[in-house]
């Protein structure tokens, strides 16, 4: 998976995500992918809410924008490991 960019987006209680997200990068780096900054994110809703992000009538600012960043991080690690492969591979 050398060369590989790899996000992980997550549902579900603060603790829980951060939990998931840090297992999964691990693992994944574990497997040879690149991580970027800012290469979580995760939805966890209104406090002491019951709204799924499927049900959002419109995408609150702060998560378009952390998920816009986390995308726009991915996307520009990924040309650059096109240009610049690791040594390894």
């Amino acid at each position: 998976m050398f060369g590989k960019v790899a996000v992980v987006a997550v549902v579900g209680n603060e603790d829980g995500a951060h939990k998931v997200i840090a297992d999964m990068m691990q693992g994944l780096n574990d497997v040879g992918f690149s991580i970027p900054a800012q290469g979580g994110t995760y939805w966890v809703g209104e406090a002491m809410q019951t709204v799924d992000y499927n049900d959002l009538e419109k995408v609150h600012d702060a998560v378009a924008s952390a998920v816009g960043v986390l995308a726009r991080n991915a996307a520009h690690l990924a040309r650059v490991l096109q240009s610049e492969p690791y040594p390894a591979k």
